[in-house]
């Protein structure tokens, strides 16, 4: 078996870890990855802090529209038990309908004050997540243009 090949000694040798292949590509992607990682644990953190400063503006708020609720929930069998008084006057039976409308009124316009400034008070709590938001869309920007432009040379070599 002359003509057969012979099988060099060296099949399942590593690359040398100075190899030009080993120090280009994978230590740029081992690079990369580290890079990555610090910005990932980082923006977490930012989102973190963000979340903990946006429930604790948002505390009051939240309490103000609970309370509105509330009064809200309460207004309605008020309402309509004034609503089934009013029809049992208009029966000629007791007038005691008005009482309670007006009562579901004042709570009514009560829980439209707290909504009035429960609300914005509520949506703003949250506007620190902006900062989380740009930060991350810094953050992929950056991935992108390193993801894009790794392993080319610089404008002025590409000639």
């Amino acid at each position: 078996m002359v003509d057969q090949a012979t099988v060099s000694a060296n099949i399942g040798s590593k690359v040398p870890r100075n190899a030009p292949l080993m120090s280009g590509v994978f230590g740029n992607l081992a690079e990369l990855s580290g890079d990555i990682a610090s910005l990932a644990e980082l923006q977490a953190q930012l989102t973190i802090l963000d979340l903990k400063a946006g429930a604790a503006r948002a505390t009051v708020p939240a309490l103000l529209l609970g309370l509105g609720a509330l009064l809200t929930l309460a207004a309605a069998p008020v309402a309509l038990i004034g609503a089934s008084e009013l029809l049992a006057d208009a029966l000629a039976l007791a007038h005691r309908g008005w009482a309670y409308l007006i009562v579901a009124g004042i709570a009514a316009v009560l829980t439209a004050i707290l909504v009035a400034i429960g609300l914005p008070r509520l949506i703003r709590s949250f506007e620190s997540l902006a900062h989380s938001k740009e930060e991350l869309s810094r953050n992929v920007a950056w991935i992108k243009t390193v993801l894009a432009y790794s392993g080319r040379a610089p404008a002025h070599h590409r000639r």
